[in-house]
């Protein structure tokens, strides 16, 4: 048999071979290999080096204080099991931390799809402060959860069963809580001091919401899954922090608890967040370049010329509507959304010019909040557009422009940057489309000049993609739904130099002014109703009636704001604006 490695090939007659390799260029080290197969396994890392970031507090320095523990961000990984070595595209690997600082401890292994560079973090922790018992603790058993082969303890004697994956629970004592499972390539439970469980008081819930790997399971005669998983809360005030451990089971049940938890931040001091002068040094390396499709009619604008070039805010019962002042400091502040005001365009000629926007005055207008518990930062940039143009049905080759549904006046969409509080690496960016949106990993996307990110906006509806091509928001197997085009052109918004900070709550007060328009809850475009859905109907109607069927369904099941003229709620509206985003 041959055992092959990312440097060298060992041919093995009859033996079992054991030593150890690291490759630096990978940040993969394999130990201890005992008849088993390990892939090529490619990492990924940023095009270009991350810079020496201005001095603060707490960000980027290679820790977290979260109270009684301290934990560090580990990258670097032995390999020890794959699910498919032949097929890398259906395989999933499993990983154990290396390079752990003295005094810190392995809560977990790390899991991830064989599709993608290898890319992921798991947390090590210590104890910096005891109130009362110790908040780490070595688990008193272990249980194993799956095996692909039928494991026995006669196996573990004769050691007949090298080579596969095992996983194992750590058992935790009373009043505490593993965070993570211990995966083998042998049968032999793991040493107890492997790994750690933390006190329940610094822990909290975490859910499953990715899955990695199905296979069958002999131990229980059913499907053995593995997750991906993620804090159940999540958001600007919320404390939940990611371990980057992986969750799995034979016997679990969508809404059951999950019997591993993740951290929490007990930290009043979010001291691991960016500095003023530390976010303006995120925004000039990170920023994405932002590109419009080569046909976009309605383009960006910055809040202030779209006031300036005649704007109106219309109350409720008013005969017309007031002008308002670039600054937007006549618009109402607070209160809800309640119907009573709302934005539209002048009834002239002057509307058609706002409509097209103003990409010379254009900025992303950015708010920066600690997300998962403190442990990253997310920058959000909002972009503004004065209008959100018609859409366009795909039906097979043949595509329909449509002459109402989709458009109305005042479009707001934004990309998040997500960057690590340990290091200031950008980790993932999201993507919002149109009513939801989509976390790419930053080994998923299109770089320019350094590392900031490429975004590619459609046509009209300004929906935001991290690679040029036509989107079907629909069914993508029956090529039926609205089409989102997304190409590269000379219509371009650079965030890195276009930008305002808006708002950075934890700054505190006086820090970031927020601007008057931002306090405005109310919609940026009226709310017209006409039979938008008639317009749909009248092209499905035209299709055979085999195929007629199942475009309606799906048409049916797209969201309602696709068919209304309705003007958006400002950033400040947005369920993402504290909370986390959707997805």
């Amino acid at each position: 048999m041959s055992v092959r490695f990312p440097v060298i090939t060992v041919d093995i007659i009859n033996q079992p071979i054991s030593f150890s390799i690291f490759n630096s260029k990978t940040d993969v080290l394999y130990l201890e290999v005992t008849d088993v197969v390990v892939p090529d396994i490619d990492s990924f890392s940023l095009p270009s080096p991350i810079p020496e970031w201005p001095p603060g507090h707490g960000f980027a320095t290679g820790s977290i204080n979260l109270g009684e523990l301290e934990v560090r961000e580990i990258t670097k990984f032995e390999f020890i099991w794959g699910s498919d070595i032949k097929n890398r595209r259906k395989g999933v690997n499993f990983f154990k931390p290396v390079e752990i600082p003295d005094g810190y401890f392995c809560l977990g292994h790390y899991s991830q799809s064989d599709e993608k560079p290898l890319r992921g973090f798991l947390l090590v922790a210590r104890e910096v402060k005891r109130t009362n018992s110790p908040a780490l603790v070595e688990p008193t058993d272990y249980t194993l959860v799956w095996c692909p082969d039928d494991w026995t303890e006669d196996n573990n004697v004769h050691g007949h069963s090298h080579g596969h994956g095992y996983f194992w629970l750590p058992i935790a004592p009373e009043g505490y809580k593993a965070l993570g499972f211990i995966v083998t390539n042998k049968p032999a439970k793991p040493n107890l001091n492997e790994i750690q469980c933390v006190r329940e008081d610094l822990t909290t819930t975490c859910e499953p919401h990715c899955i990695l790997l199905n296979k069958h399971s002999k131990i229980a005669d059913s499907l053995f899954t593995v997750w991906k998983t993620r804090p159940c809360h999540r958001g600007m005030h919320e404390k939940s922090v990611p371990v980057g451990t992986f969750f799995c089971s034979c016997i679990w049940s969508h809404g059951e608890d999950l019997n591993i938890r993740c951290l929490k931040n007990l930290n009043d001091n979010i001291n691991s967040m960016p500095n003023l002068d530390q976010i303006h040094a995120l925004i000039n390396h990170y920023g994405p370049t932002i590109y419009f499709h080569p046909d976009e009619i309605y383009l960006p604008s910055s809040v202030s010329w779209f006031f300036e070039k005649g704007a109106l805010l219309h109350k409720k019962g008013g005969s017309k509507g007031e002008r308002i002042d670039p600054s937007g400091s006549s618009l109402p502040k607070g209160e809800r959304n309640d119907g009573e005001y709302w934005i539209d365009l002048p009834k002239d000629e002057t509307a058609k010019k706002i409509k097209k926007g103003d990409l010379k005055s254009a900025k992303v207008y950015v708010h920066v909040k600690p997300a998962l518990g403190g442990s990253f930062t997310d920058i959000v940039m909002w972009i503004f557009c004065p209008f959100n143009g018609p859409g366009c049905i795909k039906i097979g080759i043949m595509n329909y422009p449509l002459t109402r549904v989709g458009q109305h006046v005042g479009d707001w969409e934004h990309v998040s940057l997500r960057v690590s509080n340990f290091t200031g690496e950008l980790w993932n960016v999201y993507f919002s489309q149109h009513s939801g949106g989509v976390w790419v990993d930053a080994s998923g996307l299109e770089f320019i000049e350094g590392n900031k990110p490429i975004v590619y906006s459609s046509r009209n509806g300004h929906a935001n993609y991290p690679h040029p091509g036509e989107f079907l928001q629909g069914s993508a197997n029956l090529r039926i739904g609205i089409r989102n085009s997304a190409a590269r052109s000379n219509h371009a918004l650079d965030s890195s130099k276009d930008y305002e900070i808006v708002a950075a709550e934890y700054l505190g007060e006086g820090v970031v002014n927020e601007p008057c328009w931002l306090q405005f809850m109310r919609k940026w475009g009226p709310t017209t109703v006409h039979d938008s859905r008639a317009e749909v109907t009248r092209i499905l109607n035209r299709l055979p009636e085999t195929l007629r069927c199942s475009a309606q369904n799906i048409f049916n099941k797209l969201p309602n704001e696709l068919y209304g003229e309705d003007g958006p709620t400002g950033p400040k509206e947005k369920s993402s604006w504290f909370g986390d985003e959707k997805c």
